[in-house]
């Protein structure tokens, strides 16, 4: 044997000898280093057998029908957990599919990462027509916080962590990671793989307001006459539940919670302005906002709905470019929500007095005059059903179990429940946020369920229903405690509409009169039950609640009951032309 042959044969035997790792393993072993227990996604080339590999690691995959709906799940799974949620989807028509959920993470601030396998880059900069070859990260950039491209195998760590960091960090939001299909082959040697890989240390860290701007805040408060907090998700998100309770009772200011921060303190707290909402917002004259924005679902600060009084506005946000957006602010206090709160509580001394009584009265008595005069209509138990007595039946059923998670979409659906159902503690309230995207239903069911292990009451419009109804399958598969209630009114805002061309074709917004949704959920091995009036839903839901296994009721609705978008149907634009 020659030399030359002697030492590749050393060599080669030494490179058996050496443990090797993978793209693969060392994006696993990255995403299992910094905590990661879920991926949502939809399995398909190049990354079959990345999920594979994860569920062998430990890690659960749970895989949806439409990436759309499993980016939602990752989304929400950030909101309730603080930590991103992770969704996996193949390249181009998949990517984009999850694209929307991105988007709509970063609107609404939910901390999440969308890792999409990708075409390469050599063919995808020379257009070569390559399997779905598309410039991913190109078209990501502008929707999400950050988007970062891994090209090498070495870099896998340091990639994760960054998407990591920035879905946390300040204000949360959307990232992108785009993982070419080569990247997963890549080999390297497993103990510098291993060094290679980064553990996330304090990803989102405290930021402290400044002192003065905290005695600002504290002098407008001071000075104000009609007082009023509002809290929005971002209140939610924070989990500064003890600190915000104590600075709305300590004051004693009227506070009116936005959707999803509804049970931070419950509905039926003595300071809760939400039965008052026009009230408090026309008649307050100084207001703060405590992770919540000026934006079109608080009219912008200004307007109608604000009324005549002039107002003095104090911000709580980690974003100091959300300051001014709408109206001025007067007191912009920048950090983190809990050292906010906390600050404005230690500088709370013992000379504060609470707001003046005929403010208070007047708020009381206005939320007291509007709860009366809706318990009749929620009491109503009529054949076929109008939203409000079928609300006014799930809101019993919540009040009876206050620890099960509610998500709630559609127009009327949506609208009637935010004021009819009544929370009573944090984070149970989940719904379509900032953009009233409609489609995000089934997906935020699935992974409220797996993220908290409580039961999920889904109530959907029969349209919202429509966008991720397919999802059903997959609470069956995994045999969720999910039970998902439809409003069927046989249409989109109502079912009585007529074509007025004399064509044969129903109208736009009309659907099959007297669909069975629940035979959908039958037909996957869940429980279908068809109901026609409020009694008959509360029993059903209650049935359901008890068993804990995936539920579909079909709640006739009225056709007629509704209207055109619910509460915003003057964001649709007017024709001024009239039919001749």
């Amino acid at each position: 044997m020659t030399i030359v042959a002697k030492v590749e044969q050393a060599t080669s035997a030494a490179d058996e000898e050496r443990e090797l790792t993978d793209g693969f393993h060392l994006v696993i072993d990255a995403l299992k280093l910094n905590g990661v227990k879920t991926i949502y996604g939809v399995p398909g080339i190049p990354i079959t057998d990345f999920g594979r590999m994860a569920q062998a690691e430990g890690i659960r995959v749970i895989s949806f029908r439409h990436e759309q709906h499993a980016g939602n799940a990752a989304a929400i799974a950030g909101f309730l957990t603080k930590k991103p949620g992770i969704c996996l989807t193949v390249s181009a028509p998949g990517f984009l599919n999850g694209l929307t959920a991105l988007a709509n993470a970063t609107t609404n601030c939910f901390p999440m990462i969308l890792i999409s396998g990708s075409s390469e880059r050599e063919i995808v900069d020379l257009q070569q027509g390559d399997y779905e070859e598309m410039d991913q990260l190109a078209i990501a950039k502008p929707l999400c916080k950050a988007a970062f491209r891994v090209l090498h195998a070495q870099d896998i760590g340091i990639g994760i962590a960054r998407a990591i960091r920035a879905a946390v960090s300040g204000r949360p939001g959307g990232v992108y990671l785009d993982l070419p299909a080569k990247l997963f082959g890549q080999v390297m040697d497993a103990e510098a793989g291993a060094k290679s890989l980064v553990e996330v240390i304090d990803p989102a860290p405290a930021q402290l307001p400044a002192p003065a701007a905290v005695e600002r805040a504290l002098d407008v408060l001071k000075g104000a006459k009609r007082p009023l907090i509002i809290l929005g998700k971002g209140a939610a998100y924070a989990q500064a539940d003890d600190q915000i309770r104590a600075l709305i009772e300590k004051s004693g200011i009227p506070f009116l919670p936005m959707s999803m921060a509804k049970g931070l303190l419950p509905d039926t707290h003595p300071q809760c302005a939400g039965a008052a909402r026009s009230t408090v917002l026309k008649d307050s004259d100084v207001v703060m906002l405590v992770g919540a924005r000026l934006n079109w679902l608080l009219s912008h600060g200004k307007g109608k709905a604000w009324g005549d009084a002039p107002k003095k506005f104090i911000q709580i946000d980690i974003e100091p470019k959300e300051m001014d957006s709408n109206v001025e602010i007067a007191a912009p206090l920048v950090g983190d929500i809990g050292s906010c709160v906390s600050a404005l509580l230690e500088s709370i001394d013992g000379k504060w007095q609470a707001p003046p009584s005929d403010w208070i009265n007047a708020v009381n008595s206005k939320r007291e005059e509007n709860i009366a005069k809706m318990a009749p209509r929620l009491m109503k138990n009529s054949a076929p059903m109008d939203f409000h007595g079928a609300l006014g039946a799930l809101r019993a059923v919540i009040r009876e179990r206050p620890d099960a998670i509610l998500v709630n979409e559609g127009a009327n659906t949506l609208d009637l429940a935010r004021g009819i159902i009544d929370m009573h503690q944090p984070r149970k309230r989940l719904d379509v946020g900032t953009w009233g995207v409609m489609g995000i239903g089934m997906g935020f069911a699935i992974a409220a369920a797996i993220e908290t292990g409580k039961p999920v009451l889904a109530v959907e419009g029969d349209s919202a229903f429509g966008f991720s109804g397919m999802e059903v399958e997959t609470i069956c598969r995994y045999n969720l405690p999910v039970c998902v209630v439809v409003f069927n009114n046989n249409g989109i805002y109502r079912g009585t509409d007529v074509n007025s061309s004399g064509s044969p074709d129903v109208a736009t917004t009309v659907f099959v009169k007297d669909a069975r949704y629940d035979k959908m959920m039958e037909a996957f091995g869940g429980v279908g039950v068809h109901v026609t009036t409020p009694d008959e839903l509360k029993r059903a839901v209650d049935q359901a609640m008890d068993s804990g296994r995936p539920t579909l009721i079909n709640a006739a609705i009225d056709p007629a009951a509704g209207s055109e978008s619910g509460r915003i149907g003057n964001l649709n634009p007017q024709s001024v032309l009239k039919k001749k």
